[in-house]
């Protein structure tokens, strides 16, 4: 049935149509009118953040989380640029998010007009699609054709600039279910030939990358590892598709892979890459990546095969539906050679106890380890960039899809709070964030939504008062010429969670990580735990620039 309405509201009931139940945004001028049609509009919740950078990052922690889409909603000018790194992570990382904008009156565009900025000339390179909307008659087809384009093929952003004059006129709406999602259309005839490929093969290597946590292809790719027993190691976004339990998984892969997976790839003579794209922190020197092995490659996007490392083999498809077809055509193999080297492997890694120092300072992958075991693996965790990050991979093991969420592509630091926010508005669920001094410094002020709505979010802050990751780089690589990255900044990260509300712990030694882990865990709220680390503790192993990825730099 048609009804008439105005822009915004025609704008609420197409994110209803779409599955929309949270945005996350911050109010101004040119969204004046599609804030206050959210005032009567109860399906819908708006989360106010402190800032629009980190409604982009919750919208995009959200649809990590969710498998939806985020929607993030910003003003016109600096409401919609401080979107664009959000955006950018988003993009990188093939996430689904809408991001709406509004914008100038129409008579008023291309006039310099206050608060007017042509933002979609801006985010053109880093998203999928984007629009203006000129007509209130366009406004629900455009919506509904962003959200497909978001979720279609390889998900990404998408962003609509509405201009005010289009939220506030009227016309016709007339409700209309989404569109189904078209599968691509797996070509038997590239499976046939990666069936020949992987028959071929004595010592097969799968890499899981994001996409198949995308497709959450969990089940398939078990199967598929079961079938070729095989070792299995990952991306960074690909952490958690394959369960890090599994005896034949051997951990992250590439500049900060463990030995057991960096090894095996270059012992591998075919490497089964799914969902991942061959990005220089996998690969490092591409012309030495994998020299021994031919290459199979899967993946959704056509433009990624060939693209960094070449394919001797590839199929375009989602992930799960290209090894469903796999699957049937292979045979089980029995344990092997292969099989038993990749053990003893794996088992030469884990022989090594997390170092826990005298020093009066806290070891992290202990931190980590530690918060694994409290939380027995079921919690959503988010993380920072820089050493915080590597930790956070190293010393938590990911069993399910959708648990790990980071900025891989892009590395945005102060990513990962306003990540975990989404995360938690999205799963109702506690979630942690693992986060270094210099990241957390830089979207602190989103304590303030944290404590508004009450989340179970937990700030892990692993502070050594330094720039970790590009201090460990002038460490190893710079001769120890530590421009800018020693901070010197006598902040209390404690009195700065009191002063929003939240519990704000210190934490100097090993001895107190668990009391104050298991506080955190129990207060109902959000918690920021300021853990003392070592100015000069390393995350390694770590692939010097250029080189092989078997020449790993490990420091006990």
């Amino acid at each position: 049935m048609k009804v008439k309405y105005n822009g915004s509201r025609i704008i609420l009931e197409c994110l209803k149509e779409q599955g929309v139940d949270t945005i996350f945004g911050y109010p101004g001028g040119a969204v004046l009118n599609i804030f206050d049609a959210l005032y009567s509009f109860s399906e819908i919740k708006c989360v106010l953040t402190s800032h629009e950078q980190g409604a982009s990052h919750a919208a995009d922690g959200y649809a990590r989380a969710t498998g939806k889409v985020g929607v993030c909603l910003a003003t016109s000018g600096p409401g919609a640029t401080n979107l664009v790194t959000g955006i950018a992570t988003a993009y990188m990382d093939s996430v689904p998010m809408v991001a709406i904008t509004g914008q100038v009156g129409t008579t008023l565009i291309g006039k310099d007009s206050f608060q007017e900025v042509d933002i979609t000339d801006i985010t053109m390179p880093i998203t999928k699609h984007n629009f203006m909307v000129k007509n209130v008659e366009d406004l629900a087809k455009t919506i509904r054709e962003a959200f497909y384009i978001a979720k279609s093929g390889r998900p990404g952003p998408v962003l609509i600039d509405v201009p005010k004059d289009v939220t506030a006129a009227e016309c016709e709406y007339e409700p209309k279910a989404p569109e189904e999602i078209k599968k691509l259309e797996v070509s038997d005839k590239k499976v046939d030939e990666a069936v020949e490929l992987i028959l071929e093969s004595k010592k097969p290597v799968i890499i899981v990358g994001g996409g198949c946590n995308i497709s959450e292809a969990q089940k398939e790719l078990k199967n598929f590892q079961e079938k070729l027993k095989c070792p299995v190691c990952a991306t960074m976004m690909g952490l958690g598709a394959f369960s890090g339990k599994d005896d034949m998984f051997t951990g992250m892969v590439g500049m900060h892979g463990t030995p057991a997976s960096n090894r095996s790839i270059c012992e591998s003579d075919l490497v089964i890459a799914i969902g991942c794209r061959f990005s220089d922190r996998v690969t490092s020197n591409a012309d030495t990546f994998a020299k021994n092995a031919k290459i199979l490659h899967i993946d959704i996007d056509e433009a990624e095969v060939c693209k960094n490392i070449k394919a001797d083999g590839f199929i375009i498809g989602d992930v799960k539906e290209v090894l469903k077809k796999v699957n049937e055509k292979l045979k089980k193999r029995e344990n092997n050679e292969w099989t038993e080297y990749s053990l003893s492997l794996k088992k030469k890694d884990n022989s090594k106890i997390v170092r826990v120092n005298k020093d009066e300072t806290v070891n992290p992958v202990y931190v980590i380890r530690k918060l694994y075991e409290l939380t027995d693996g079921d919690a959503i965790i988010t993380t920072e960039v820089g050493q915080n990050q590597i930790w956070a991979t190293q010393g938590y093991i990911y069993t399910k899809p959708r648990t790990f969420i980071t900025s891989g592509g892009l590395g945005t630091m102060g990513y990962g709070f306003g990540a975990a926010i989404g995360a938690s508005v999205g799963k109702e669920k506690m979630t942690f964030d693992i986060a270094g001094d210099g990241s957390f410094r830089m979207n602190i002020n989103e304590l303030a939504t944290a404590v508004r709505y009450k989340l179970p979010v937990k700030i892990i802050v692993l502070n050594n008062n330094v720039l970790g990751m590009v201090r460990q780089w002038q460490n190893l690589f710079y001769k120890k010429r530590y421009s800018s990255t020693t901070l010197e900044r006598d902040t209390d990260f404690v009195k700065i969670a009191e002063g929003y509300g939240a519990l704000g712990l210190r934490v100097s030694t090993n001895e107190g990580v668990e009391v104050a882990l298991k506080k955190a865990i129990e207060y109902d709220g959000p918690v920021v735990i300021d853990f003392t680390v070592k100015e000069d503790e390393m995350a390694t192993p770590i692939v010097p620039p250029g080189a092989n990825i078997e020449n790993m730099v490990v420091l006990d």
